[in-house]
């Protein structure tokens, strides 16, 4: 998977990790890859919500040990 972008937001709770996903998608072109990785458990159900909201695809979403891997596909 080529990711075209990535967003740490380890640390931080909701609602920056939506946040900071939604200003990095701004300023990408259509159908380009953003990865956000975050430490918030809540950011799993967040970025499901944000996904429906906005139109943008969540391509992936993985755990690993305390990190939460989302992939978003720019609309």
């Amino acid at each position: 998977m080529q990711i075209d972008k990535e967003v740490d937001t380890r640390g931080l709770n909701c609602p920056l990790p939506i946040l900071k996903a939604k200003k990095a998608l701004a300023e990408m072109h259509s159908g380009q890859l953003l990865k956000v990785v975050a430490t918030d458990a809540g950011s799993v159900r967040d970025f499901q919500a944000f996904a429906k909201q906005t139109g943008n695809e969540l391509v992936e979403q993985q755990t690993a040990g305390e990190e939460y891997i989302h992939v978003l596909r720019r609309r």
